[in-house]
């Protein structure tokens, strides 16, 4: 019977390690709906070649320094790419698994401006080095965090809290994405283009956790308590952050509330066998208070800008979580003696827990912080001011949408001058040929003889809050502002799919529409080019038409007088 019951749950260890595979999907969901459109592709890729990147590196060094034969601190020795018989391939595969989570992490945090390549790097960093070193910490038996008794049954330690330590570095080093803080520092809501998708992915997530808790369960009664443990703190984490959200702001916050769950999923996981329904409960409760303190304490205080919730929800709740098991651990199947304060097992266990927490952090934050140093200083963590504001689809990966057939509405948010100017790496688009400014710039506007005209301005996205700016300096009130798409005779980037040569090559531009009486046409028109001109083909354009009359439909108001503002009377 205890053959018949090792491979039982042999099997299912095996099986929970599909679990927590199925989660990269769950990650990718839920990064992409709680993000724009135009940078869908983009994550995607992302989510996939962690794991397929931390495949590579995990089994070539990551294996070795978490199982390997050696010390306390790391280990060596090990070659499962060679050693096909001496590997054990069910331990191979489920820390693989959750070494690709703790690298996935990152990636929301860093969301939306990141350079692919420089994602690619740190990530097979996390996968290669800094998971393997401190999980062997906490899990190999002969890791010195074990050895001391440390508890984090599924890793609310070991995952979340190391990608949070790593999500947070990133992020602030990384800065805001274009127009997330105005110019007196307070957040601008960037909503995500699809909520469905997102809570889709919370849903898998929470589904996968049940692997992520269970799959090491090694006995019926140890299992279902996990799987019940699993489900109350989330529900609780999300019930409390919906009441929190709906009394501060009025109406229940549907995006917070999803990312409540996952808080409470992590809060969880380093105790799920270690306490009861009640710690469970307790535990979730305090996480979904803390995913909005934190998501509020990010966006005005530290002006860390965060589009997923990736600190809130795997930083802070998965040092809550560790040290929830100082607090609550009960005496369960797994450990028999109450080790929890509240139960009665002292301050001891709390302060394991918090040397774990130390030791771990101290680990990551100083090799994530070299990383991302290193990357920084060569080949850049951050896309153009220009690639982040067309996205990372078009600019990093030629894809020009990823909901070809469907409409959808191109992203009108853009940053000051400066913030763009801040953040810009590249002044020239590489793809379009320089010309010079005597080419580019008209030099004479002949004035028409009809008294209202109507300037039309075409330019690139990532210029147009300039345009706005000198467009107000010379008195112009109002304009048409249209999301267009459109080509000129450069045809655009050359783009593939799947190998193939994109025939479309229309690119997202802005159209601004003034009609202008009083204001000379030939101040707009220098003014425009004063604002978009860097000396490149895909500039933009100005067309310019005679207006025959114009009427207010609030006043009824004709001609010059429904051009009139009190604000802007020569408009």
């Amino acid at each position: 019977m205890e053959e018949i019951l090792s491979q039982v749950f042999g099997i299912w260890y095996l099986i929970g390690a599909a679990f927590v595979f199925f989660m990269q999907a769950g990650f990718a969901m839920v990064e992409a709906g709680f993000t724009r459109a135009k940078n869908v592709g983009n994550i995607t890729m992302k989510n996939t070649m962690d794991f397929c990147l931390g495949t590579v590196a995990f089994i070539l060094i990551g294996y070795a320094l978490m199982f390997g034969p050696g010390n306390q601190f790391i280990g060596f020795g090990l070659d499962p790419l060679f050693d096909f018989a001496g590997t054990n391939w069910a331990l191979f595969t489920f820390n693989l698994v959750f070494c690709a989570t703790a690298a996935t992490i990152v990636s929301g945090a860093m969301a939306e401006r990141t350079k692919f390549i420089s994602y690619c790097i740190y990530s097979v960093i996390i996968s290669a080095l800094i998971y393997p070193i401190e999980a062997r910490w906490i899990w190999n038996a002969d890791g010195f965090l074990a050895l001391m008794g440390f508890h984090d049954f599924a890793g609310s330690t070991a995952i979340h809290y190391v990608g949070g330590i790593c999500a947070l570095i990133g992020a602030s080093m990384l800065g805001a994405r274009i127009g997330k803080f105005d110019k007196d520092g307070k957040p601008n809501g960037i909503p995500g283009h699809n909520i469905l998708v997102g809570a889709l992915g919370v849903f898998i997530l929470w589904f996968g956790w049940y692997g992520f808790n269970g799959a090491a369960a090694t006995n019926g009664l140890q299992l279902s308590t996990i799987f019940a443990t699993t489900t109350i703190a989330p529900a609780l984490a999300a019930v409390t952050t919906m009441i929190y959200t709906w009394v501060k702001y009025g109406k229940p916050d549907v995006a917070m509330t999803l990312n409540a769950c996952l808080g409470g999923l992590v809060g969880i996981t380093a105790g799920c066998d270690a306490v009861n329904a009640l710690g469970a409960a307790i535990i979730g409760i305090v996480a979904g208070l803390i995913v909005p303190f934190m998501t509020w304490l990010l966006d005005y205080k530290l002006k860390i800008d965060d589009p997923v919730g990736a600190v809130p929800v795997h930083f802070a709740c998965g040092i809550w979580g560790t040290i929830a098991v100082g607090l609550f651990a009960c005496g369960t199947d797994t450990m028999p003696v109450p080790v929890g304060l509240f139960y009665g097992g002292g301050f001891g266990q709390l302060g394991i827990q918090l040397i774990g927490l130390l030791s771990v952090g101290l680990w990551t934050a100083v090799t994530i912080t070299l990383t991302f140093y290193a990357i920084k200083k060569t080949i850049g963590l951050r896309v153009s001011a220009h690639e982040e504001i067309v996205g990372l689809d078009l600019m990093e990966h030629g894809i020009e949408t990823c909901y070809a057939g469907f409409a959808m509405e191109t992203e009108t948010l853009g940053g000051s001058e400066e913030e763009i100017a801040e953040v810009e790496t590249e002044g020239l688009s590489p793809y379009q040929p320089k010309v010079d400014l005597k080419d580019a710039v008209v030099t004479e506007v002949v004035p028409g003889t009809h008294k209202m005209t109507k300037v039309s301005i075409l330019t690139n996205m990532d210029r147009f809050e300039k345009l706005k700016k000198e467009l107000e300096k010379i008195g112009i009130g109002g304009m048409t502002v249209s999301n267009v798409m459109g080509m000129g005779v450069e045809k655009g980037q050359t783009t593939y799919y799947r190998g193939a040569k994109v025939q479309s090559r229309l690119l997202p531009k802005m159209q601004a529409d003034i009609v202008v009486s009083e204001v000379p046409v030939e101040e707009v028109v220098k003014a425009a080019q004063k604002a978009l001109y860097t000396g490149n083909m895909g500039d933009g354009k100005i067309f310019i038409y005679p207006v025959s009359d114009v009427i207010r439909i609030s006043t009824g108001a004709t001609g010059k007088e429904a051009l009139d503002y009190e604000d802007h009377p020569k408009a």
